[in-house]
Formats: C-alpha cells, sequence, structure tokens
C-alpha cells in the first residue's frame, strides 16, 4: 500500500505541471466587429480606411453594429488599386457630402452572405439610399455563383470575402463603385426665355394703320393737296377785290 500511495503522488507531481503549462486555445472574439480592423488585416484598403475615416463612417458604422445587430451590413470595400484607377482628382472634385454618399453607397444595410445575393431584390438600396431614395445598385449571381455587382456606370465581380459572419459582412471589390447619380451624364439645362424688348423711354410712334391719311403711298400728298386748295382760294380773292 505505502509503495502505491508513493506511485500515485509521484504521477500527479508530475501530471498537474504539464497541465499547467498548457497553452491556452484561441480566445473567442468578443462583441461586435469592427470595420476598420477587418481592412486593416486585409492589407490593401488603406485608401478606403482613410475616405471612411474622413467622412466618419467608420465611426458610424461600427457604432451601429454595437448598439444593435438589426438586419446586419454589407460593406463592398475597393482595393487601393480600384482608388489608383481611377480619373486623377474624381475625389477631390467631390464636396463633403458628396464624399459621404459615396461612402456609404458602398454599405449595404442587411447582411448578405454569398449565397443570399441570388436572392437580392434589385435594386438594392444603400446606406445613401435612404428609405426610398437614389443610389441604388443591382446584384446579380450566374450559375457559377459568381456574383457582380453593377451601378449602371460601373460593374465588377464580388471578390474576397474579408469576413461573412452575421452580423457583418465585408467583400473586396476591384473597382470603386461610382453612383450614377453622382458621376454620371447631367440633363442639360434649358436655356432661359429671351427677355422682352422695352421700348426706349420716348421711343418712335407706332406705324399708322393702313389707310390713314398719314399712310398715304408715295406721290399722294395730303399736305400737298391741302396747300393748292389755299392757293385756289386765294386767287378768288384776290379776284373779288379787284372787282370791288
Amino acid at each position: 500500500m505505502a509503495a502505491r500511495s508513493l506511485l500515485a503522488a509521484a504521477f500527479l507531481a508530475l501530471a498537474v505541471p504539464a497541465v499547467l503549462c498548457q497553452a491556452p486555445g484561441p480566445a473567442a472574439p468578443k462583441g461586435p466587429p469592427n470595420v476598420t480592423a477587418i481592412l486593416e488585416k486585409g492589407g490593401q484598403y488603406a485608401t478606403f480606411i482613410r475616405l471612411m475615416k474622413a467622412t466618419q463612417q467608420d465611426t458610424q458604422l461600427n457604432s451601429q453594429l454595437n448598439n444593435s445587430f438589426g438586419s446586419g451590413y454589407t460593406v463592398f470595400a475597393p482595393t487601393d488599386n480600384a482608388f489608383n484607377s481611377l480619373k486623377p482628382g474624381t475625389l477631390n472634385k467631390l464636396s463633403q457630402q458628396e464624399q459621404v454618399s459615396l461612402v456609404q453607397y458602398h454599405i449595404l444595410p442587411q447582411f448578405y452572405s454569398l449565397d443570399s445575393f441570388e436572392t437580392a431584390s434589385n435594386p438594392v438600396r444603400t446606406q445613401a439610399s435612404g428609405s426610398d431614395g437614389p443610389y441604388t445598385l443591382n446584384i446579380t449571381a450566374d450559375s457559377n455563383n459568381q456574383v457582380n455587382v453593377s451601378t449602371g456606370l460601373v460593374a465588377t465581380r464580388v471578390g474576397t470575402a474579408l469576413r461573412d459572419t452575421q452580423p457583418l459582412a465585408v467583400y473586396s471589390v476591384d473597382k470603386v463603385l461610382l453612383p450614377n447619380d453622382l458621376f454620371g451624364v447631367k440633363p442639360p439645362t434649358s436655356a432661359p426665355p429671351a427677355p422682352t424688348k422695352k421700348p426706349a423711354k420716348g421711343g418712335s410712334v407706332a406705324e399708322a394703320p393702313a389707310g390713314s391719311a398719314d399712310s398715304a403711298p408715295s406721290g399722294a400728298a395730303p399736305g400737298g393737296a391741302r396747300v393748292a386748295g389755299w392757293s385756289l382760294a386765294a386767287l378768288v380773292l384776290g379776284a373779288a377785290g379787284g372787282l370791288l
């Protein structure tokens, strides 16, 4: 018995330290997802991160994820190469509010897995759409389960999923989604009507109506006829005076 007790004690002395020295497993993620951290981990979204921070859309999205998951969110994240392919000055010419709309155009107010895109009802609203406004996308899936997204100006395929777990999905895209509402051809504005010309002060007298004395044809001068009448009268009076 004594020997068995000693062997048991020796076994426990060796086993307990080994258990205590085991490395802990990976910690389960705590709290809501952080879109900025996800993009930073992706490693090729620096421009999109800067644009989100400049418009405070990163803070707004993280706050919404922290307060309430709701229907979740989906983010299309353009790569740095996507931004580099834009014409120079494309972003700089936008106002602050237009930059906000551009970022929100890349965010859907609903969680979509790659499979659930097949049942998306077009046009798909974005964060820039509001309840029933413009700034919508068309999303389709082909027979190869490849998802395509179109703005009307730009069409691209949905790439790698940086995250696809409720409540947030983040997908890489190789083009910046340019909304037609910001970058489309604006309809020509109609020219204002020509102003009505006003007569100058003391302007010319209106033409006399046809048939009036002042509009007599050339060669028939009413004024001359009156002068001839007065001359004839003077001759008659002169003759009468001679008789007297």
